[in-house]
């Protein structure tokens, strides 16, 4: 697995939806941030931020240590990604 890597989540809803998200996928242990005010900034940021429903778009980005994106997807609505794909692509790099 990469070295100096750091999982983080991000969602336009705020502390207590991404906290009851978590739970929701079996108690994640990383940190959450509430991309909420201004709404959706890191999301626009990055080029997910779907306008349209006010939310962002489901995706995955590793940076490695370099601050170099490496990998990013974008997911339909409702699907979850894959976490075993996540770490090969995260061990990949």
């Amino acid at each position: 697995m990469a070295a100096n890597a750091e999982v983080l989540e991000v969602s336009v809803d705020h502390a207590a939806s991404q906290n009851a998200w978590a739970e929701k996928l079996g108690g994640l242990d990383f940190p959450l941030l509430a991309d909420f005010h201004p709404k959706g900034e890191v999301a626009k940021m990055y080029g997910v931020y779907n306008e349209e429903r006010g939310t962002a778009f489901r995706s995955v980005f590793i940076i490695d240590e370099n601050g170099v994106i490496r990998h990013s997807e974008v997911f339909p609505q409702g699907m979850i990604p894959n976490a075993t794909e996540v770490l090969k692509q995260l061990a990949s790099i």
